[in-house]
């Protein structure tokens, strides 16, 4: 079964439910980062320390787009009740041009 990223073999139906159901509860934030070539990039995410460490490569697991665009700078970020929440403000924050997303920044 694959589930939330992880392969697990050993988690029923009902304990992959209980277990999506609490990190879902989790804080979540949506951020934007400034790349060295000035572009945006707009992602989610439980840890901002972390993930930005992994779009600058000091741990594995940054995305393909910021590899070849680092160094890497969070310019903003906003709390997020759940993951759901999250991925439609990253959508709306995606479909917005750079100028708005600048805007958004100041």
């Amino acid at each position: 079964m694959r589930f939330s990223g992880i392969v697990s073999e050993s988690l029923t139906v009902s304990e992959a439910s209980i277990h999506a159901k609490q990190s879902d509860s989790q804080e979540w934030f949506v951020y934007l980062l400034r790349c060295a070539d000035q572009s945006l990039y707009c992602g989610i995410t439980t840890n901002l320390t972390k993930r930005l460490r992994q779009h600058n490569g000091e741990l594995v697991g940054g995305a393909k787009y910021t590899k070849t665009r680092q160094p890497c700078l969070l310019v903003y970020s906003e709390l997020q009740s759940s993951r759901s929440q999250a991925a439609k403000r990253e959508a709306s924050i995606k479909k917005k041009t750079k100028i708005a997303k600048e805007t958004l920044i100041r």
